[in-house]
């Protein structure tokens, strides 16, 4: 799959989704169309139609989150729901938790392993397969370090950055990442942005200007070719687990 085609509609291709088995309450929290194994992560914009991106695939992926901790839980709260293996390494595991609990517990009482929080230092990661997607999410400031790169079919590494940092664009995980969601930027950040990902020349400033006025709801999904305004949806059950959509952390 191309970098053009992370993002797609429901109905577009022609593949099926893996079979998982997952606990009836994860899903409850979202309903993940069948098409192409992907992941609802909004609605289109002006046509109100769910989109969704193939952000656990069978090929090697990298994903980048800038804006805040919600749109980053949501995604791995939705990868859970999926099937996949969820292991987050950051420097703040509290702020993790509420992930750790929704997955609940084993029937001896451990927590349930699909979620597993770790520190900000390398280690040997299981291997992912199609049965088992693994989605590693690195939240490791705004200018991560390369610890995890995606070197197999069925995994993913999400970066999630806090904010765009002028130091961001020379690291791996923004300047190769296959699929980068936006939440509203300042205009100096809007800026780096444009920058970072090569904005098309004509359209720069209009570009730009979208970034810095993207409603609290709303996001950016940004790829090769693609530019797609969409508005985040929550489900009532992951609203109890994540509150209401925001920025920030």
């Amino acid at each position: 799959m191309s970098r053009t085609r992370t993002l797609d509609t429901p109905g577009t291709g022609a593949g099926t989704a893996p079979e998982f088995q997952v606990r009836p309450e994860m899903l409850d929290l979202v309903s993940p169309p069948g098409d192409r194994g992907g992941m609802i992560i909004g609605a289109d914009r002006k046509a109100n139609t769910p989109m969704t991106a193939s952000i656990l695939r069978p090929e090697p992926t990298r994903m980048v989150t800038v804006g805040g901790l919600y749109l980053a839980r949501q995604i791995a709260l939705r990868a859970i729901a999926t099937g996949a293996w969820v292991h987050i390494v950051t420097g703040r595991p509290a702020a993790w938790r509420v992930l750790e609990r929704a997955a609940g517990r084993t029937p001896a009482g451990q927590p349930a392993p699909v979620v597993q929080t770790r520190k900000l230092a390398p280690y040997d990661t299981p291997r992912a397969t199609e049965d088992s997607p693994l989605l590693i999410v690195h939240d490791g400031g705004a200018v991560p370090q390369e610890m995890f790169p995606p070197r197999s079919a069925w995994q993913t590494t999400m970066y999630v950055l806090p904010y765009l940092h002028p130091q961001a664009g020379s690291g791996t995980a923004t300047n190769t990442a296959d699929l980068i969601l936006l939440q509203r930027l300042p205009p100096q950040q809007a800026q780096l942005a444009a920058r970072f990902w090569y904005f098309d020349a004509p359209q720069r400033q209009n570009l730009i200007q979208q970034l810095t006025q993207i409603p609290d709801d709303g996001v950016i999904a940004l790829g090769d070719s693609l530019w797609m305004p969409l508005t985040l949806v929550t489900a009532p059950k992951e609203r109890e687990i994540l509150g209401p959509i925001r920025r920030g952390d």
